[in-house]
């Protein structure tokens, strides 16, 4: 009982921060005839006034936008491309704020380039370990050597976890240092949209941390299933 109890609340404070990030994206996706541009049509402004030389802006998979240093291109799902809502504009300014912090060197954004594949890489193994611990079991025959094996998976998924996290000053700084002040300092949006703004921001500034929520319930998971 008490693991079933622990269970659902580990799930609820892993699906919680989620679940939130898309009900604030959908609440502010409505277009507003009443916006000056699209978010495609706002980040190339961007690009433009802030002198991002060699940055283009494309559409990517539906929620999938991101900013990709290597092709130095700004991506937006196709909604928040051709939109003219508050979702879509905030969301464009928060990757173009990505986009100045590569154009500027800042030492911020080599978190996520120094940090996120070591995210995967260790999320990837620790999968793979708990994959094989029912191969590992049959193998070895060993309590203490399965166990360690468990020990390792949780570990190697933790470490991907805890990864995620140290990029949150990253995505904070892209939203309320760059993007925030952008839209508003350069009336972008109005006053009434301030609020808004801010809650896609922060949703924005928050999805790796629900990702990293999301690799410890998995772990959860994965103990739960070798349990039976």
């Amino acid at each position: 009982m008490l693991l079933l109890v622990l269970g659902l609340l580990l799930a609820v404070l892993a699906f919680f921060p989620q679940m939130w990030v898309k009900y604030v994206m959908k609440k502010h996706h409505r277009d507003d005839p009443a916006m000056s541009g699209t978010g495609g049509e706002l980040a190339e402004h961007l690009i433009s006034r802030f002198r991002l030389e060699g940055v283009i802006v494309e559409s990517t998979e539906e929620g999938r936008d991101h900013f990709d240093p290597a092709a130095r291109a700004v991506r937006l799902s196709p909604s928040n491309y051709k939109g003219r809502s508050v979702t879509a504009v905030a969301v464009a300014a928060h990757e173009v704020g990505h986009a100045i912090q590569f154009h500027r060197n800042e030492a911020i954004f080599e978190l996520r380039q120094k940090y996120m594949p070591t995210a995967a890489r260790f999320s990837k193994i620790g999968v793979a370990l708990m994959v094989s611990v029912p191969v590992a079991a049959m193998m070895l025959r060993s309590p203490i050597a399965i166990g360690i094996v468990i020990g390792l998976s949780v570990l190697f998924q933790l470490l991907g976890a805890l990864a995620y996290l140290i990029v949150l000053p990253e995505e904070w700084d892209a939203s309320f240092n760059k993007a925030l002040p952008i839209l508003v300092d350069g009336e972008y949006i109005s006053s009434d949209q301030h609020r808004g703004a801010r809650q896609v921001l922060k949703a924005a500034a928050l999805t790796y941390f629900a990702g990293a929520l999301a690799n410890i319930l998995n772990i959860g998971r994965w103990l739960m299933i070798l349990r039976r």
